[in-house]
């Protein structure tokens, strides 16, 4: 073991400009979710180094929001056209610490060099308000400015594209900002550090500290000198980070779990749902927060759409996607989540639930795979139907009339995405009305565009990412009321 210890990679900590170990000497290890196997090391750091970074945040942002914000918007341009200079080396490691098929790690590393891109050109296109005001020769005028310090605390299901969905909207906003990865997934988010240093932002503004939550997280959402922690994580994680924020009233952005449902008329294109709904399953391995999670299908069409549904899901390849190009679904991140889902299922069988497809853990190497899997006959106050199962397995369930499906749908903790499959304009509209979701697609699968919104309602998060409202969470109101003396004026 200790001689594997000597080649595996190394990463280290982008702290003021500077690449560091920590000082404690602590190391975290990085698993290949594949194979089980460790690939890296990277610094467990403490908390005097994560002060250490947000000091530095916090005197560079003094600097950097006086920084003009087109020349701001160019950094971005500049670290999105690196970005693609190195795709290929990035999709690698995209792969190998978190366990995507290729196609989805391409996209997801071209998606974020395309994010950094469009986060830049609002640069030009934030901007406030100009009031008319009660009072005789008085101008009101809104100004949107940085809030200062920015936390971004990352997961490891989208570990480079959450860099830019942060970073983006933060530093354009002129925010200089403080980046946590999970412990699960930091390669990526250390390697980027060198792409920053590369490109000449200057130092302080982009710090990237690696180490556990309750060390690095924890002092991330009680420093002070943090005016806003945006995270993506669990309703857990939200809920502490809140609890963190509130020492000091520090603004929260937060992006939690989701049970999204997806509804089945009667009328819809069959084949349409099934593909959508598993695209949206299986995507990224089944651990996706917008992916669908429950089924609700009307009793008329039931039996076809869950043939169909369970055929197409049985027949998913899954294996190392390093290795094989070809296959459909990758592993789960760790072998926690493995027990998660595995145990959900069993539990669901135990109670009365019927599996149609898969309900397998598999041996491939020494990864962490799960079967892609069907589950019916399930009640909907069950585990499976209400709590987030985050791995590739789709309950369903069957219903009369809308009204039901909407009801059904509805009765969760949860309120970040939904679907609804139908032919019907009018049905179609009464779910994008009733759902109680912060987005609804209709005859598509589960995936937000950059310049639309993506939120959460209920305990699915509070705030928000993604186009212009995604902008604005960085930034700070300030009225200006300018009493003016007409008599005064020269000329």
């Amino acid at each position: 073991m200790a001689q594997n210890a000597v080649s595996l990679k190394h990463y280290q900590m982008y702290i003021n400009g500077e690449f560091k170990d920590s000082e404690s000497g602590n190391m975290l290890t990085v698993i290949n979710p594949a194979t089980g196997e460790p690939i890296s090391t990277v610094p467990s750091a403490t908390r005097e180094e994560a002060r250490e970074a947000i000091d530095a945040a916090y005197e560079a942002e003094k600097t950097w929001k006086k920084v003009p914000a087109a020349t701001r918007g160019q950094y971005l341009h500049d670290v999105a056209t690196e970005v693609r200079n190195q795709k290929d080396h990035l999709i690698e490691m995209l792969q190998e610490e978190q366990g995507k098929i290729k196609s989805l790690a391409t996209t997801e590393i071209m998606f974020s060099a395309d994010y950094f891109d469009y986060m830049a050109s609002a640069a030009r296109t934030y901007e406030g308000e100009i009031l008319q005001s009660d009072n005789k020769n008085e101008n009101i005028m809104i100004a949107k400015q940085p809030i200062g310090v920015a936390a971004g605390i990352l997961p490891w299901n989208f570990p480079f594209f959450l860099i830019a969905r942060k970073m983006g909207p933060a530093l354009v906003t002129g925010n200089t900002i403080v980046m946590k990865p999970s412990s699960d997934t930091p390669n990526l988010a250390l390697e980027f550090a060198k792409i920053c240093d590369k490109v000449g932002i200057p130092k302080g503004v982009v710090n990237i500290v690696s180490g556990p939550g309750s060390v690095v997280g924890d002092e991330l959402t009680k420093n002070k000198k943090i005016g806003i922690i945006s995270l993506t994580g669990s309703v857990e994680s939200g809920k502490r980070v809140m609890a963190g924020a509130a020492t000091h009233m520090a603004k929260v952005s937060l992006e939690l779990g989701g049970k999204a449902p997806a509804i089945v008329c009667k009328d819809a294109d069959i084949d349409l749902a099934v593909q959508s709904i598993i695209d949206s399953r299986v995507d990224n391995n089944g651990q996706l927060c917008n992916n669908c999670e429950r089924v609700y299908v009307q009793e008329d069409v039931a039996d076809e759409f869950i043939k169909k549904l369970s055929d197409k899901m049985a027949a998913i390849t899954v294996g190392d996607p390093m290795k094989d190009e070809n296959v459909g679904m990758g592993p789960l991140i760790n072998q926690e989540a493995l027990d998660k889902v595995s145990g959900m299922v069993d539990r669901a069988v135990k109670a009365g639930g019927k599996i149609t497809a898969g309900g397998h853990t598999l041996k491939i190497a020494n990864g962490f795979y799960y079967e892609p899997t069907v589950i019916t006959n399930v009640k909907q106050d069950s585990e499976i139907v209400q709590d987030e199962i985050f791995g590739p397995v789709l309950p369903v369930l069957t219903f009369k009339t809308l009204d039901d499906a909407i009801e059904m749908a509805n009765d969760s903790d949860f309120g970040l995405t939904s679907s609804i499959f139908t032919e019907n304009l009018d049905n179609a509209m009464r779910a994008a009305n009733e759902l109680e979701d912060g987005e609804t697609y209709i005859n598509r699968f589960n995936f937000e565009a950059m310049n639309g919104s993506h939120s959460g309602w209920k305990e699915s998060g509070i705030g928000g990412d993604d186009g212009r409202h995604g902008i604005e969470e960085f930034l700070n109101t300030h009225v200006i009321y300018l009493q003016g003396h007409p008599e005064k004026a020269q000329g």
